[in-house]
């Protein structure tokens, strides 16, 4: 128990006095942000004093009858989307009376947005002033933001009821008007200064690809795009099934045949963000986790060459003996360097990441695997239920070749097309060898010369399948007959 005497009662009594005059003379004479600051002030100056730390909290609630709300930017692993739409919010707020303004312009964009970067921000709701600052906070784990709003108590059921979710409404709102897509590839874990920040790097995403400019079979393009718009629009179905909501996409095919693309089509049908995410600089499993729950939602995360990326091909490769016998101290040196280096992500991590108990940590997310050659990969990474759909993007055939001759050439019919459908058949050309010789036409070629020179492209193809086809004579040959007639 704290034990004060009577002179010490004598100074506190004193000083509330004095205090309580001030506080009278702020509030009948000075504006609101003004009395704010000097209350704020006042706290931290008897926070100094002993007595006061003594005293213990209600002498600080005393003086400072004020809430404060905190917004960090993250909350464990993952971002905070409070924080992210309040960020939108503040930004748009009053720019007019902005003192510090930062301005953007986005690519093909004619318009300049301007936000507030200002230090600290006032709002007003239904008649209550509020006080919203921003900061940074020092952990153990690194450095994090976060804003904090501050409102007098007699208002806090206002204020953590609508007002709250009237800023986390319009900062969302904002958000989507706002929104570029963006790319993100992850970082080696060298780079990462905490286990939150700098786990990926990012550009505007703009890739223009879409559905119907993508060279495939009408009905196959269809059949995906309701599938995708379907999984968008599942929440509740997802909830209902007890699922996460994610959906996996496993494309494979020759090289050339539009998996990448596909993969922009994607995202710019649903307007959902790209994570390119590179397995081989990834060092352990827990790398990969953290990595994995740091996307947000509503993103598209793409392995491209899975077959390539790592030993997840179900073909273990026999590892290699730190030393042999013939081998010498620098040749050891270098396996160990190199085994140090190289990365121990294992099938067993990946399929946990994307398809266990971490997979349901965020919603609406999308996981794509490439592969040039699907009978490589192990079948527990591609099972139904894990990779839900399996789409082959193959070579050029003649409903493929429509849409790229409408792209490239502006052409919906042709004399030439016949010609080009039976050539199809016999070839095998991937989409971007054909967009490749169509796209020959300039100034001084029209439409008929593009055609014919993908005709000749293609009757070359054939002739050279043939040749390979023909079985050559063995050597020997004349030899042999000669033996035989003897």
């Amino acid at each position: 128990m704290v034990m004060i005497g009577g002179d010490s009662w004598t100074q506190i009594g004193s000083s509330i006095a004095g205090l309580m005059f001030v506080l009278a003379t702020l509030k009948q004479f000075f504006p609101y942000d003004l009395q704010l600051a000097f209350q704020e002030f006042v706290l931290a100056t008897l926070q100094r004093f002993p007595f006061v730390q003594k005293l213990g909290e209600w002498l600080i609630i005393f003086f400072s009858p004020y809430v404060h709300i905190s917004f960090p930017e993250y909350y464990g692993y993952q971002s905070n989307e409070a924080y992210t739409a309040i960020e939108a919010y503040l930004g748009a707020l009053h720019t007019d009376k902005a003192a510090q303004l930062r301005g953007t312009l986005f690519k093909e964009s004619k318009i300049l947005i301007l936000s507030r970067e200002d230090s600290r921000i006032w709002d007003e709701f239904k008649g209550v002033k509020l006080w919203w600052s921003s900061g940074h906070s020092t952990t153990p784990d690194g450095d994090s933001r976060y804003y904090q709003l501050t409102v007098h108590r007699c208002h806090r059921p206002l204020i953590t009821g609508s007002y709250l979710d009237y800023v986390i409404e319009e900062g969302k709102t904002i958000l989507t008007k706002n929104k570029q897509r963006k790319l993100f590839s992850n970082n080696p874990s060298s780079y990462w200064h905490n286990y939150r920040g700098n786990l990926w790097s990012k550009v505007t995403f703009e890739n223009p690809a879409t559905f119907q400019t993508l060279a495939m079979d009408p009905k196959k393009k269809e059949e995906i795009v309701d599938d995708l718009l379907k999984f968008s629009r599942g929440k509740e179905y997802y909830t209902k099934i007890g699922k996460a909501w994610k959906r996996g996409y496993l494309l494979y095919g020759p090289p050339g045949t539009g998996k990448s693309t596909m993969i922009s089509a994607m995202a710019n049908l649903l307007n959902y963000d790209i994570y390119d995410l590179e397995l081989t600089t990834i060092k352990t499993n827990t790398e990969l986790r953290k990595l994995l729950v740091g996307t947000s939602n509503k993103s598209i995360i793409v392995i491209e060459d899975i077959d390539c990326s790592l030993d997840l091909t179900g073909h273990r490769n026999r590892k290699k003996g730190k030393s042999d016998n013939f081998k010498d101290d620098v040749d050891q040196k270098e396996n160990e360097l190199e085994n140090e280096m190289s990365s121990k992500v294992t099938l067993s991590g990946l399929l946990n990441s994307i398809d266990g108990i971490w997979s349901a940590c965020g919603q609406e997310r999308i996981i794509v695997f490439t592969t040039n050659h699907v009978d490589k990969l192990d079948p527990a990474l591609i099972r139904r239920g894990r990779m839900d759909m399996h789409i082959e993007l193959s070579y050029c055939k003649f409903e493929a070749f429509k849409i790229l001759a409408k792209n490239f050439l502006d052409v919906d019919s042709h004399h030439l097309f016949e010609r080009i459908d039976i050539l199809l058949k016999e070839v095998n050309m991937t989409p971007a060898d054909v967009a490749e010789h169509l796209l020959t036409k300039n100034e001084n070629k029209d439409v008929e010369s593009c055609l014919k020179n993908l005709i000749q492209a293609l009757e070359y193809a054939k002739k050279k399948a043939k040749s390979k086809t023909v079985p050559k004579s063995p050597k020997h040959h004349s030899i042999y007959s000669y033996l035989c007639k003897r």
